[in-house]
């Protein structure tokens, strides 16, 4: 007799995915851009563009460390619904000019309302979703914020080109939160607060523990690594191809990027699930090491689309396993901090990359930046080895 499987794909799940999505394309889209509209509108310098770019996720990791002790108090639905609020007040803001200042402050604050929403979606989804099926669920998930990553920002690279390029971004980024916010309210989810509450009833928990899932954070560290590595492709990409002339090329660096993750995603999801998760994340760290070389290298269109396509196969993949290790190793009761203690080292690494490359930028070539990228993401291989991959089973 065949055994029926459970849905993935149910109403609440697609619209907390579409709201996953948008929001961090939005993210991903000011990523790439806000660098060169500080640089053009008020003529800072690179360092204090790539503050402006890295504050966001500085606000993301100060959003999540919070909204993962909030779900525990008032529940998923009214976390999300609150940093969905916060989210469109602050996109709306982007269409005033009052100063840097004012622009750093913006951005860490939408970053703290990102940061809430994806705590909140990934809390839902992984509650929702049916027990047999919960690796796949994640992984299908996962993949509409590694879509974000790569649709973002080639979309606001187009939008860049077009005439009063950051206008057109700021509307566009002010209708689609709006619209974020009427989606939310048909997601209906029966998430109890004795189910969320569990762990406080049962045991009294540390001070850490109450914000920090500790069995997340060795994959999350090592998430961290890889994501200060990948920062500035997504920060530094504009200034990179103007310096190797590049330009044209490299508006279609993240769509080649998003076409190798919507292909292999899938196919890398299934193989975890049977062989475990080493056999996937070794070759895509090798992988994106490999990229990163050619990227460093680049001096044709080719080169630079087929280290795109080569990161999004290593990077891309590397980021949903990892995420989907950080909440499987995780009891029910604690996803929500597992989500939000993974995405706290993780956006962490993307963070402070921009910040601190745009340092050293000035000093250096951006061939150089990245190419001293490659030594830090191969130091990753042996230490996932000893901090994850020797306590996991392979079969």
């Amino acid at each position: 007799m065949n055994e029926v499987k459970e849905p993935i794909w149910t109403k609440d799940f697609i619209v907390v995915s579409i709201i996953n999505f948008m929001s961090i394309l939005i993210f991903f889209l000011l990523m790439v851009t806000i660098s060169s509209y500080a640089v053009e509108t008020y003529h800072v310098s690179t360092s204090i563009a790539g503050l402006v770019s890295s504050i966001f996720i500085i606000g993301t990791l100060m959003g999540r460390l919070g909204a993962g002790r909030l779900i525990g108090n008032s529940g998923p639905q009214k976390v999300l619904l609150t940093g969905l609020i916060v989210f469109f007040i602050t996109t709306t803001l982007y269409l005033f000019e009052w100063g840097v200042t004012y622009l750093l402050v913006i951005r860490l604050l939408q970053g703290v309302a990102v940061g809430t929403i994806g705590t909140a979606t990934g809390t839902i989804v992984a509650t929702i979703l049916p027990a047999a099926r919960k690796g796949e669920g994640i992984g299908y998930f996962s993949l509409s914020a590694v879509l974000a990553t790569a649709i973002g920002p080639f979309v606001g690279m187009f939008m860049m080109r077009l005439e009063n390029g950051f206008d057109v971004i700021f509307y566009t980024n002010t209708v689609l939160s709006l619209l974020l916010l009427i989606a939310s309210l048909f997601v209906k989810v029966s998430i109890t607060q004795k189910n969320i509450n569990s762990e406080h009833q049962s045991k009294k928990l540390s001070l850490l523990e109450k914000f920090i899932e500790p069995k997340a954070l060795p994959i999350s560290f090592v998430a961290l690594l890889i994501g200060f590595a990948y920062s500035g492709v997504m920060s530094f990409l504009t200034f990179y191809a103007r310096e190797i002339n590049l330009v044209e090329a490299s508006s279609y660096f993240f769509l080649a990027y998003a076409f190798i993750i919507i292909f292999s995603r899938p196919y890398t999801g299934k193989l975890m699930d049977l062989r475990g998760p080493n056999i996937i994340v070794y070759p895509c760290l090798v992988i994106f090491a490999v990229g990163m070389l050619l990227f460093s290298q680049a001096s044709a269109s080719w080169m630079l689309l087929v280290a795109a396509a080569l990161i999004g196969l290593g990077y891309g993949n590397f980021n949903s396993i990892a995420q989907t290790i950080a909440v499987k190793v995780t009891e029910p009761h604690r996803f929500g901090l597992a989500t939000s203690t993974y995405f706290i080292l993780y956006d962490l690494g993307l963070g402070i990359g921009p910040f601190i490359l745009g340092m050293v930028e000035p000093h250096t070539t951006y061939r150089v930046i990245f190419a001293s990228m490659i030594p830090l993401i191969l130091i990753c291989i042996p230490l996932y080895y000893f901090l994850v991959g020797r306590k996991t089973k392979t079969v």
